[in-house]
């Protein structure tokens, strides 16, 4: 279902009066306020079979202010609540950082940032949105290219509209572009890239001309903003996701997360792309483009057993691109490529990878 940032934030907003106006009810019954939310227990993550993706159960968790135990969590939460409606209203945004120091001013004590964000995660679970929806993000570290044009929703921005194409090094997908009205594109498709390098190379060589592609670059695991933009990119444009990364059981993962999310996310369904295709760099690649490859370590073989029993790796092919990672207990980098030349990922692996998926 496609719903603008807009929306999702008035949604959000409409979620937190609610909220306040049941605590503020309780305490004028002389009844001590509670809050229910989904225990994220991993008793209660379930692997749903129709989303694809890890979900949280049935199972509830209540915080209740007549417990002298759950004083403090339920404390930190309505202090949250209240300090991330306040940035709607505002129109401000917060990083993760800010919500651990701003709690400072109100004498709310987090004992680390790590207790604040686990917080952050229970507010989530609480109104079943994303951080994002509530103008609350970690630091920028991912990045866009191409012709994409947008318009900004962001006080004293609004309106103003910029096409991506317009900085070679990318835009990062930060809070201003995440909530951006995604205008209109030439592209027909978007390849995420698990490395700066490959999505530099990608822009010399003109990927977003020769294939009509926004080029988006993951910076690794990627962050939780891009998972959604890459969303929007899918669900609002129609835009089909093909993700490249390093032929590794790390990189496998990578693809995964961005395609069915991750068991740390169970509470939220809307982070992933279900139809994204991971194109590559696969173990089977390494020997069918002789690709030069170190040797496994053991906690890449590790990794490799763990995702063969995870099951969202139950399709076929990733089963045998785990087993081959196994047997020859080789990986190689998206850099390998550079054996035959700069270019080779674009003229010749890409091509030969856009085939296949036309074939199939």
């Amino acid at each position: 279902m496609k719903t603008s940032p807009i929306v999702r934030k008035k949604e959000v907003r409409k979620l937190l009066t609610e909220l306040g106006a049941k605590i503020y009810d309780d305490i004028n019954l002389g009844v001590f306020p509670e809050i229910s939310m989904p225990s994220r227990s991993v008793k209660n993550i379930v692997y749903d079979k129709d989303l694809k993706q890890y979900v949280v159960g049935q199972n509830v968790v209540k915080r209740s202010s007549k417990n002298i135990k759950h004083i403090r969590p339920f404390t930190q939460t309505i202090w949250l609540a209240f300090f991330v409606e306040k940035l709607l209203r505002e129109g401000k945004t917060s990083t993760l950082r800010d919500v651990y120091y701003s709690a400072q001013a109100f004498n709310i004590d987090f004992k680390d940032q790590a207790e604040s964000d686990e917080i952050i995660t229970d507010l989530e679970a609480l109104l079943r949105k994303a951080r994002e929806d509530y103008n609350v993000y970690p630091e920028e570290r991912s990045a866009i290219y191409g012709d994409l044009t947008i318009e900004y929703t962001v006080p004293g921005h609004e309106g103003k509209r910029l096409n991506l194409v317009s900085h070679p090094d990318g835009y990062l997908i930060g809070p201003s572009l995440s909530t951006a009205e995604l205008v209109k594109t030439s592209a027909n498709v978007v390849f995420a890239v698990e490395k700066g390098g490959l999505f530099t190379r990608f822009v010399e060589n003109k990927v977003h001309e020769r294939y009509k592609a926004l080029i988006v670059d993951t910076a690794g695991q990627p962050p939780r903003s891009t998972r959604y933009f890459l969303r929007r990119l899918n669900q609002e444009l129609g835009l089909p996701i093909y993700v490249l990364t390093d032929a590794d059981p790390y990189g496998m993962h990578i693809y995964m997360v961005i395609a069915s999310g991750s068991a740390n996310a169970a509470h939220l369904t809307e982070l992933t792309v279900p139809t994204a295709k991971w194109i590559g760099v696969t173990a089977t690649d390494i020997e069918t483009y002789k690709l030069p490859y170190v040797k496994l370590k053991d906690e890449d073989i590790k990794r490799a057993y763990e995702l063969k029993n995870d099951p969202r790796y139950k399709d076929a092919t990733f089963q045998k691109e785990l087993d081959m990672f196994i047997k020859k207990q080789k990986k190689a980098e998206l850099e390998a490529f550079s054996k035959y030349s700069l270019d080779y990922i674009v003229d010749k692996y890409l091509p030969d990878k856009l085939k296949g998926i036309k074939e199939n």
